[in-house]
């Protein structure tokens, strides 16, 4: 045998004892994410993932409380200027080092008009350097959320990005790509090492990471596997050893199962119905959802509790809120519901003259937590009430034009205020009148003059206390008027096989590996 075959072999033999060594998490998704570039696309989903990759100036730690990432320490130097100190000695993954131009560069290219993702700092105007490791950021007026904003907005390597041609962002939903669609060079904790989209992306740990490892993960492997089944198959055979998508309907089954673990919890996210509130329904009658009567028939005709125990197997969480308890802006109060009362209900319906009512429930059977099955629950509670509905029930790609679209009757939505974790999330997306930088997500066209003006008084009020009081008294005005109708949290359950030692799991449902422990 010739020396250099002699040695690749002992080379390769080596590499196959270390990989068989190596702390492997193998992750198994009920989806793949979008792009490997964070700004590709408004998916929570993607963007948590690229946070093993990228990171941002700030960041949300264990207990959701926002600490310093990139950037080490903030203040404000005027009502509408922030200065952000950054973090020294931090590379990119080839060796850059991590400066102020980055940041601005970042911040150019998320807030492009192209980009996706310009919506997620709705206040910022531009950004100046004022040394190397420093940098201000200005916004368009005095905005007390810019922290929570910017834990979302991860950040690039200025030269890299002019290198690849890659300083326009990319758009997924367009199908516009460049350099960063298939590329990534951050500051995280992990490194890409290579991607097959829908097939696998596998990540190995970044040696030269700023941070202080808590993690012992040497290697992860994503892996898509949409089908639910499938997906318990392997976790149960070890084929993965980590899923933050177990089906509800599998708990049971899983937590039975020897070596295998399961964290549950409601998440952030709740599920709502948004009404149509235009003039008139799309085939030309006088909309009846406009009569506050008729709304609360539909909300009475609704048994959250058998919900909660029939679909979701005891694991969603009830709510009358439009917001989940953790979330700042929450009110207990504000979380009650009514008793189900199918007659009361169909009392109301025939008061207001519309006993019969036929309309269409436009659902999803993809993008929730067995949302297809809870909408057919609830059609048949409605019928008990009077009502008349009709399920228009598909994957999210084809209702989302109908829903957004102002073309629906009565609506699913679901809402977990990512990445911005306050109620002003909703009160600006959904409640408030549909205008430019208001409203993207009030796809029922409704107008309360009375609750914008508390909005938009919220979204300059750098006084906490007072925002949050503002915040709720917007809510409760909402619910007042059943604006929306909020059903619950709806569950989250990770299994994972007994050589993941730890995870943090919060109610974001976002996974945080750089926490997590294999046991080795």
């Amino acid at each position: 045998m010739k020396p250099i075959q002699a040695g690749l072999l002992a080379t390769a033999a080596m590499m196959t004892a270390m990989s068989v060594q190596a702390e492997t998490l193998r992750w198994g998704a009920a989806r793949d994410i979008y792009s490997l570039d964070p700004y590709s696309y408004g998916d929570s989903y993607t963007i948590a993932f690229m946070n093993h990759v990228y990171e941002a100036l700030v960041r949300y730690d264990e207990n959701l409380e926002i600490e310093g990432a990139l950037a080490t320490e903030w203040e404000t130097v005027s009502p509408s200027v922030w200065r952000f100190h950054l973090r020294e000695g931090v590379t990119f993954q080839d060796g850059a080092e991590f400066t102020a131009d980055d940041v601005i560069a970042s911040l150019t290219r998320v807030s492009d008009p192209a980009s996706p993702l310009k919506g997620n700092l709705p206040a910022y105007k531009s950004a100046t350097k004022v040394d190397d490791h420093t940098v201000d950021i200005e916004l368009t007026g005095p905005y007390p959320l810019l922290l929570n904003d910017l834990t979302n907005i991860l950040i690039f390597d200025a030269d890299w990005l002019k290198d690849n041609d890659a300083e326009k962002p990319s758009d997924a939903a367009a199908g516009v790509e460049n350099y960063a669609t298939n590329n990534a060079n951050g500051t995280g904790p992990f490194i890409v090492e290579s991607r097959t989209p829908d097939a696998k992306t596998v990540l190995v740990r970044n040696e030269d990471w700023w941070d202080e490892p808590q993690h012992n993960i040497d290697r992860i492997e994503f892996t898509p596997i949409t089908s639910a089944p499938t997906r318990v198959a392997a976790l149960l055979s070890g084929e993965i050893n980590f899923t933050e998508e177990a089906p509800v309907q599998d708990l049971e089954r899983l937590a039975a199962a020897p070596g295998v673990t399961l964290q549950e919890t409601p998440s952030l996210r709740t599920i709502m119905f948004g009404f149509n509130r235009k003039p008139e329904l799309e085939d030309g009658r006088e909309n009846p959802f406009n009569d506050l009567h008729v709304r609360q028939a539909f909300d009475i005709a609704i048994d959250r509790d058998l919900l909660a125990k029939r679909v979701f197997r005891g694991k969603s969480r009830p709510s009358g809120s439009m917001v989940a308890p953790e979330i700042p802006g929450y009110a207990e109060a504000l979380d009650a519901y009514p008793a189900a009362d199918p007659e009361k209900a169909r009392a109301l319906l025939a008061e207001a003259g519309h006993e019969g009512l036929e309309f269409s429930l436009v659902c999803t059977n993809d993008a929730y937590v067995n949302d297809e099955e809870l909408c057919r629950a609830v059609v048949s509670m409605l019928s008990r009430a009077g009502f008349k509905p009709t399920l228009d029930s598909a994957p999210q790609a084809l209702q989302t034009p109908k829903r957004a679209g102002g073309k629906s009757d009565v609506y699913i939505i679901g809402w977990a205020t990512l990445p911005m974790m306050d109620a002003y999330s909703v009160l600006q997306q959904i409640i408030h009148t549909k205008g430019e930088a208001w409203g993207v997500f009030n796809w029922g066209e409704w107008s309360y003059p009375e609750i914008d003006k508390l909005i938009e008084q919220a979204s300059t009020e750098m006084d906490r206390d007072k925002r949050l009081a503002i915040e709720t008294e917007a809510l409760q005005m909402a619910k007042d008027e059943l604006v929306m109708l909020p059903l619950y949290q709806q569950p989250m359950a990770w299994a994972m096989s007994e050589k993941v030692e730890s995870v943090v799991q919060n109610p974001d449902n976002k996974a945080r590996h750089w926490l997590t422990r294999l046991a080795e």
